[in-house]
């Protein structure tokens, strides 16, 4: 897909680059409050979660590690399969220094559920949450989630390292994302081979 035509494929905006932006200066700034002089480890949920850490981190006045771990439940649906497989682990010890895990989403749980109890059994100081969006009406398994950007409706989203099939994590938004649109950006890009 060229960078042309990118943004003619794409849904309806559910949050603007400048609202993301605002909120994870915000975020940062809370971070930095509660994890002063504590050097936490910042877990990353890879790949969606890359743009997100990346910006976060930049606004935390505080010093900090980051280490990342790869996990797949989607696998090319806009469903959670409810099956985690760890693709990546750590590389870094966690036994008691604070984590704070850092994801794009939460919608069911389930996989923050099986990373939460993962990192748990490894002894952390602390272990925190924080994710750019919730999609608590999905929720099927009670997780805590001590910093949230956004509360989402129940919608396919895509943008700001968010993706369907690999697809659209550069953009600078979030978008709702439905059959038509994929339709529409899987013949565009067809075009264009």
């Amino acid at each position: 897909m060229s960078s042309t035509n990118i943004e003619n494929t794409i849904g309806t905006v559910l949050l603007s680059e400048e609202d993301i932006q605002s909120r994870v200066r915000e975020l940062g700034r809370e971070l930095g409050a509660e994890y002063d002089g504590k050097n936490p480890i910042l877990v990353n949920i890879l790949k969606g979660g890359f743009i997100f850490l990346a910006d976060l981190v930049r606004a935390m006045d505080v010093h900090c590690e980051m280490d990342f771990m790869v996990v797949s439940s989607y696998e090319n649906r806009t469903e959670s399969s409810g099956v985690v497989r760890i693709l990546s682990d750590l590389g870094l010890n966690i036994e008691g220094r604070h984590v704070l895990i850092v994801e794009d989403i939460v919608d069911t749980g389930l996989t923050l559920e099986y990373i939460r109890e993962l990192l748990l059994a490894r002894n952390p100081a602390s272990l925190g949450v924080v994710t750019l969006l919730d999609k608590y009406e999905k929720r099927i398994v009670k997780v805590p989630i001590e910093f949230t950007g956004f509360r989402i409706p129940n919608e396919f989203v895509v943008g700001y390292g968010l993706d369907y099939a690999q697809r659209f994590r550069n953009l600078p938004y979030i978008t709702v994302l439905d059959e038509g649109d994929l339709e529409l950006a899987e013949s565009r890009e067809e075009e264009t081979k």
